[in-house]
């Protein structure tokens, strides 16, 4: 099984493997490869007749493999590519399979396959599954724990030549959450907009990205830590007048993911700034604001909160609860959380 940095550094390189599956919960690591390959693996002028994109929906595999048995034409290699290959419904068929089963034992040198098999993975008892594992370049994407998207953050917006603050970091990733594809794509959308060399701030996330420097929900978790009642009651009130910005179910998973690593606090008794950091995976640079928070907070009050937080977000689907505007929830829900 391959890493995807691994995989991402190979074709870099001009490093291509006959076939690759790639499956998974994350979908940006499965794009991200198939994006590389589509774009770099042939020159512009090879693509119109040595490369196919095709989608699982629309081919089975004896579309998929006559087009990877094929020859290039004046070249030295063809692409082919199937997208939402989970989509198929070839993989009920065992007929079918046996096509795919064949190729693998026996792939054309000359084609780079690449396959991508979104939000759910093969069953690792089946034949076909220890066959792909065996001679494909197989990723099995996984999704990031919210713990680790901060740092994701970090990295990719190194990797792509920028600096970013720490402040920045968590008000995009407490803002939009562990979508990377839209974490990746907001980065970009910084780059291209802030002089080359200046530092990624809240300024600029404010400015291009649209999330307020002072009505966020990192700056609401901020005010709830302190027990800022009159700053907190603001910033509802803005997210109350502002619902396409601000989704109470997004609002209410960082309160429950918040609350959350109060209550890792508690349960590890770690009240050091540096343990706090390594307990709850964040930077020692916000560790007093969750020291403050949990002294704040005693733990029966974490696990009352972490209650109340589930009741808010079955309310907002409409589950067991009368019903009620979701600005009037998230009210009433901080309501509860302070007192």
């Amino acid at each position: 099984m391959a890493e995807y940095a691994e995989i991402i550094k190979d074709l870099q390189k001009g490093k291509y493997a006959p076939i690759y599956f790639l499956q998974g919960e994350e979908p940006f690591f499965i794009d991200n490869i198939i994006a590389n390959i589509e774009a770099n693996a042939l020159d512009e002028t090879q693509k119109s007749f040595n490369q196919y994109v095709l989608y699982g929906k629309e081919v089975g595999f004896t579309e998929i493999m006559n087009a990877a048995r094929k020859f290039p034409m004046m070249g030295e290699r063809q692409v082919v590519i199937v997208k939402e290959a989970q989509e198929m419904r070839d993989w009920k068929s065992e007929n079918a399979l046996k096509l795919l089963e064949s190729y693998l034992e026996n792939p054309l040198p000359s084609t780079i396959l690449a396959i991508g098999y979104k939000y759910k993975s093969l069953d690792r008892r089946k034949k076909i599954t220890k066959l792909i594992e065996k001679n494909a370049v197989f990723l099995n994407s996984k999704k990031i724990y919210d713990d680790k998207v901060p740092g994701w953050v970090k990295s990719y917006a190194q990797a792509t030549g920028a600096s970013i603050s720490e402040k920045a970091v968590m008000i995009l990733t407490e803002n939009i959450g562990n979508n990377l594809q839209r974490l990746a794509n907001e980065i970009d959308k910084l780059r291209l907009n802030i002089p080359e060399g200046q530092q990624i701030d809240e300024v600029a996330v404010q400015k291009y990205v649209g999330i307020s420097k002072d009505y966020n929900t990192f700056e609401l978790q901020k005010a709830l830590s302190l027990k800022d009642e009159v700053k907190v009651y603001k910033i509802v009130d803005y997210f109350a007048a502002n619902p396409s910005s601000n989704p109470i179910i997004l609002v209410i998973a960082n309160l429950f993911a918040y609350y959350s690593k109060l209550l890792l606090i508690h349960d590890n008794g770690a009240f050091d700034k540096n343990a706090v950091a390594r307990t709850i995976g964040v930077n020692p640079f916000f560790a007093n604001e969750y020291i403050q928070a949990a002294r704040n907070y005693p733990l029966p009050v974490v696990l009352r909160n972490l209650t109340f937080i589930k009741d808010a977000d079955l309310q907002s689907k409409g589950i067991g609860f009368a019903p009620m505007k979701d600005g009037e929830i998230l009210k009433e829900l901080i309501y509860k959380l302070l007192h």
